[in-house]
């Protein structure tokens, strides 16, 4: 699939950058499941012009507009996306493959904790949220990746490049058959289980589970969602700060030349009035540059 615009999240950031894209009468595709955005579980009620409306069914009417300017929605976590010539090339969890003239990232802030005994205390110590960025410190040890969605697969997956063993520990899974066939043929070992503790000291030497299990790992990575911001920046070859915030200028440019940002990736304040603006500026910007016009 073609496009000259792909934006990456279907939360009001990426919606909103859909809707302005898509009105510049360009080829626009929208990636991502609204309901990974933080406005699915919110009650709107600070808005302009909106008294009250669940988070929901305000993505819904999101949504809805969005496709009756013109763009495409595709109701799929992006797994990778990388720079290919003039082009990028977005790959989604059941590979399919978009390729377009600019990038809009609008995946929401990441990095949910599991919020178990033990997590805080090991991060960096063995607890990650970043399979790309600490795959390499775990070669030949034993690791467990927590998750049901998109991002633990792929994380399970990269993982088997370097770890000795990896366990798969998830409760109700949510992704795509395509991705359960590919950690299968990876040998990823799949554990049902409810994790209540993460056992160590100086380091990770455990998992506990609800049902009394216990799980000899050396390391625990913590991916409870879609793919976050930090490693599709990390792909393209930006670098986020720290705490995965995506740098932009005042059009929400990042360093990247034609890859724009917008909403919660570039920091806080975490308002839904800021994304919706921000999504309005990186869209209209990415149409342009992609028609060429000034902005």
């Amino acid at each position: 699939m073609d496009a000259d615009v792909a934006i990456i999240g279907l939360g009001p950031a990426g919606l909103q950058a859909a809707i302005h894209a898509a009105r510049k009468k360009v080829k626009v595709v929208a990636l991502g499941k609204s309901e990974s955005s933080a406005l699915n579980k919110a009650e709107v009620v600070n808005f302009f012009g909106i008294l009250s409306m669940a988070g929901p069914e305000l993505l819904r009417i999101g949504r809805e507009q969005a496709k009756n300017f013109g763009a495409t929605i595709v109701e799929e976590d992006v797994m990778k996306v990388v720079k290919d010539g003039d082009e990028f090339k977005i790959i989604t969890e059941t590979d399919l493959e978009i390729r377009a003239k600019a990038v809009v990232l609008a995946m929401g802030a990441s990095r949910a904790k599991l919020n178990v005994p033990g997590e805080a205390s090991l991060v960096g110590r063995g607890v990650s949220y970043c399979a790309s960025c600490d795959a390499g410190f775990f070669r030949g040890r034993t690791v467990a990746v927590i998750g049901e969605e998109s991002e633990a697969a792929e994380s399970a997956i990269l993982l088997t490049e370097y770890a000795a063993k990896v366990i798969w520990v998830h409760r109700e899974l949510k992704v795509s058959p395509n991705m359960l066939q590919k950690a299968a043929a990876a040998k990823v070992e799949m554990v049902p289980g409810d994790p209540t503790k993460i056992e160590g000291e100086a380091s990770v030497t455990g998992l506990e589970l609800k049902d009394g299990r216990r799980l000899d790992v050396q390391g625990v990575f913590i991916t409870l969602g879609a793919k976050g911001s930090m490693e599709l920046a990390l792909e393209l070859g930006l670098l986020p700060d720290p705490s995965g915030r995506i740098r932009v200028d005042e059009n929400c440019r990042t360093d990247m030349e034609m890859v724009y940002a917008c909403g919660d990736v570039t920091g806080s304040p975490w308002q839904l009035a800021r994304a919706v603006g921000q999504g309005a500026i990186a869209g209209d910007n990415a149409a342009r540059a992609v028609r060429q016009e000034k902005s």
